[in-house]
């Protein structure tokens, strides 16, 4: 089976909803997420890119999650629970004082996880029927990852956040006699965690309807890997690479490249795809199934790993002794897109990447990615990320998540495979291949963006705002400072929003289509 979908020329803005402006420390669901819909309407963009959704590990990383399924309470908006009367005006009298440019999650966490419980405790004692019966129809629809996330959370509380395979061998293994036991000991605390989803859910849906509204659709990613302390390899450990103690024997991450010159060592747990594909991949039909009800369009992150993925030992302190294996291929999307039909999927494709993989993902007409910030480190016309040489398929970036900012790229050392001789031939490329002198290098390379073929251009919105090093989402192969960064309303000028507007029109992406 193919995919049909078809992407029609048009742009957007890559902004996770962690890095809105709102007074808890946080971005959330609330009224400034409503006006950077806004913003992006009276820019002309039809697009708004997120990270994935779900809540994160201890490292606080999207990408590395307790569940593949729930969302993260944390951009639950205490606005929107003060005008639904599930928190109280005088809950948020006494509100931190929080910075305002990047996330402390320390303090985050303690402080909204205190108001939901509060919430929690507003409507266990709440007279409105009509609520508690659209909470239990929430509960009935979505009991097959629902009923485990809410016991895997409990249980992983009680346990002082210990990961799962450190649990009593009864409740690691899942004894069915002591998890009825702790379903009933535990039964407010699982009940609390099923609302907060129910929470999540509300306000989410009612954000993306509001999307939905101005031709704006939501990209949302969805991680191939998934963080062993989660609820899915809790609950199903034989679809993972797992020792007798419940440790992972291998682990995912990537060989040197870019980002690293020792590789990046994930430590994610590697699928079993001989199980899964006895099952008929239902676990993977499941994920895909929650995904669209996120997001409009997914973008598979780590597309290649379906072709071949990096096998790492997992006593390796690098991912320099891994090996490629392979992965399920054509099988595994033959068997989803048969069940769940046409996907509006976005292949990342960056990285080591083999005739094999751009097969796979051709087969399927799924567009893949190109970089502006990879278009000019080997000096090579016919480097695949250089606008001269896209396909009209395709997604072009300024940069990811993963990236540093345009200006942060361009006025600093690129990466840490690149010398400074290599960076400043570097720079001198990009100012060749622009015509310009780089004094607005982060507008000269959007426009190169919206310029070019590729249907589909994402620009994040540190790049519209010009900033530097500082506003970097995430610095891969690192594990501090990472996804911390905010901003605040008043740098959504008329000026930025009017410019950004104007380059859209220009080049033919200010459209009202819809994916098709």
């Amino acid at each position: 089976m193919k995919s049909a979908s078809v992407f029609p020329r048009r742009s957007g803005v890559l902004l996770h909803p962690t890095s809105l402006p709102s007074p808890y420390g946080i971005g959330d669901f609330g009224p400034d997420a409503y006006r950077f819909v806004d913003f992006l309407t009276a820019a002309g963009q039809h697009l708004w890119q997120v990270l994935p959704l779900n809540p994160p590990e201890i490292t606080h990383s999207p990408y590395m999650c307790l569940s593949a399924f729930a969302g993260n309470p944390l951009l639950i908006s205490p606005d929107l629970l003060i005008r639904d009367h599930l928190l109280k005006p005088e809950d948020l009298v006494d509100i931190p004082a929080f910075p305002s440019h990047r996330v402390d999650f320390t303090d985050v966490i303690n402080y909204k996880t205190e108001l939901l419980n509060r919430s929690f405790n507003i409507f266990e004692r709440h007279d409105d029927a009509s609520l508690y019966r659209q909470f239990n129809e929430f509960s009935r629809l979505h009991a097959s990852w629902l009923d485990d996330y809410a016991l895997f959370m409990s249980l992983r509380e009680i346990n002082h956040l210990q990961v799962w395979n450190s649990w009593e061998p009864t409740v690691r293994w899942r004894d069915p006699s002591a998890l009825g036991n702790w379903r009933t000991r535990l039964g407010s605390e699982i009940r609390m965690h099923k609302y907060w989803q129910f929470l999540f859910d509300k306000q989410w849906s009612e954000l993306k309807k509001y999307c939905a509204a101005r031709n704006i659709q939501i990209i949302g990613d969805i991680p191939i890997f998934i963080a062993l302390n989660s609820d899915s390899v809790w609950s199903h450990p034989e679809l993972f690479f797992l020792d007798a103690n419940g440790l992972p024997t291998v682990v995912a991450g990537v060989p040197p490249d870019y980002f690293s010159p020792t590789g990046q060592l994930w430590n994610n747990p590697l699928y079993r795809w001989d199980v899964m594909s006895q099952e008929d991949y239902r676990w993977w039909i499941e994920r895909f199934r929650a995904a669209r009800r996120f997001f409009d369009i997914i973008r598979i992150d780590h597309f290649r790993g379906f072709e071949s993925y990096w096998e790492i030992p997992a006593n390796s302190n690098t991912a320099v002794a891994g090996h490629w294996t392979a992965g399920p291929g054509m099988p595994f999307f033959e068997r989803v897109l048969g069940v769940l039909g046409e996907l509006p999927i976005i292949a990342e494709d960056l990285g080591v990447i083999t005739p094999a993989v751009n097969q796979l993902r051709v087969h399927y007409g799924f567009p893949g990615m190109k970089v502006l910030q990879f278009a000019f480190d080997n000096g090579s016309p016919d480097n695949p990320h250089l606008p001269h040489n896209y396909p009209r398929n395709c997604v072009v970036y300024t940069g990811t998540h993963d990236n540093n900012t345009v200006n942060g790229w361009f006025h600093a050392q690129p990466a840490t495979t690149l010398n400074q001789e290599q960076s400043t031939r570097e720079r001198n490329d990009v100012l060749k291949y622009l015509g310009t002198a780089g004094t607005e290098i982060h507008w000269d390379l959007i426009r190169l963006a919206l310029m070019s073929v590729a249907d589909t251009a994402i620009i994040p919105l540190q790049d519209i705002l010009g900033l530097g090093s500082e506003a970097r989402m995430n610095t891969p192969a690192t594990t501090r400072g990472n996804w911390e960064w905010r901003f605040t309303t008043d740098v959504l000028t008329p000026q930025i929003t009017e410019r950004l507007g104007e380059l859209t029109c220009l080049y033919g992406r200010q459209t009202t289509s819809q994916l098709t």
